[in-house]
């Protein structure tokens, strides 16, 4: 049994499904999101379980993995996209991380894979990012921040207590069951299946630069990932890039939106990047490769998918 912490999220329940795919069973870790796929409905109290947790309390993580018969644990634990609190995501970055971290040990689970993020390499003028390269002190935002200092103290401590912990730098995600509507990519998906133009209100001047770039990555194409280095029986290394492997800016999106639906409409788009953005943010997927990770999406058939997706699944 495969427990995921956060596993009623946007990367955990895909990933649910493609541990199900692998014939693996998972217990989803439920805190505030109550939502189920119907993909899923079906596999509930069977090859799934949904487990009322707070990673935070370390007697209910403790009671989950001994209640389940735990054997590993994917890690998916994150505050929500606009933050409660810097107070709120630091207890759960550090009190949360420490309670998996201890109950691998006490239980003498077989591996932790941590979702880290792409987003470590933030202030690094290009890629490609590989996963031996130097990461900036300076972290100006919360996931650079939190995801970095989770490294550090996950690897930190598994070299104390010999747990096996692995770290999965996750790319920029977008398809099927995102909810929080917080990157452009899904803006423009969810609009063009709508027709109607996507809102950037929130954004300055409500545009974004259309010469933006990021590792726009297809969410099963990650969930894939995470799927074989966790269940990998022997890993060369400690950390892995799980992304698409090329950079892709806005208006590369937009022209994909637009090739799967020629009336889609983007006004926010204008000239230029973000001053001091990165050139060519890719990962390097070498050590990804060595577990057979290989992503089968391009930015035009994932994008494709996902708005056949939201078609399907109005909501």
């Amino acid at each position: 049994m495969i427990l995921i912490v956060g596993g009623m999220g946007f990367i955990g329940l895909n990933t649910a499904l493609r541990f199900l795919e692998t014939g693996k069973r998972v217990v989803l870790s439920q805190h505030s999101a109550r939502r189920i796929p119907d993909a899923l409905k079906a596999e509930i109290g069977a090859r799934v379980m949904v487990a009322q947790m707070d990673v935070t309390n370390p007697y209910e993580v403790f009671e989950v993995v001994r209640r389940h018969q735990v054997e590993s644990i994917v890690n998916l634990m994150a505050p929500p996209a606009r933050s409660l609190s810097t107070q709120s995501d630091y207890h759960l970055y550090t009190a949360g991380l420490q309670n998996v971290l201890e109950a691998a040990r006490t239980f003498g689970l077989r591996r932790v894979s941590l979702g880290s993020s792409v987003g470590v390499y933030g202030g690094i003028t290009s890629g490609p990012y590989r996963e031996d390269t130097p990461l900036p002190v300076p972290s100006p935002t919360q996931v650079s921040a939190f995801k970095k200092g989770m490294e550090m103290h996950a690897h930190f401590y598994a070299a104390q207590t010999k747990i096996d912990v692995v770290a999965l730098r996750i790319g920029s995600i977008y398809g099927p069951l995102y909810y929080s509507m917080h990157n452009p990519i899904s803006r423009m998906c969810h609009g063009a299946a709508r027709n109607t133009e996507p809102d950037f209100s929130d954004r300055p001047d409500g545009k974004i630069f259309e010469d933006d770039q990021a590792d726009w990555t297809y969410v099963k194409d990650v969930a894939r990932g995470i799927q074989q280095v966790h269940t990998a029986e022997k890993l060369n290394h400690r950390i892995y890039n799980i992304a698409s492997g090329r950079a892709s800016s806005n208006r590369d999106a937009f022209e994909a939106v637009r090739k799967a639906v020629p009336g889609a409409r983007c006004a926010a788009l204008k000239p230029g990047k973000t001053p001091g953005g990165s050139t060519n943010p890719a990962t390097d997927l070498g050590r990804a490769a060595e577990v057979g990770y290989r992503p089968e999406q391009s930015l035009e058939t994932g994008i494709a998918a996902y708005i056949d997706w939201l078609r399907t699944n109005p909501h």
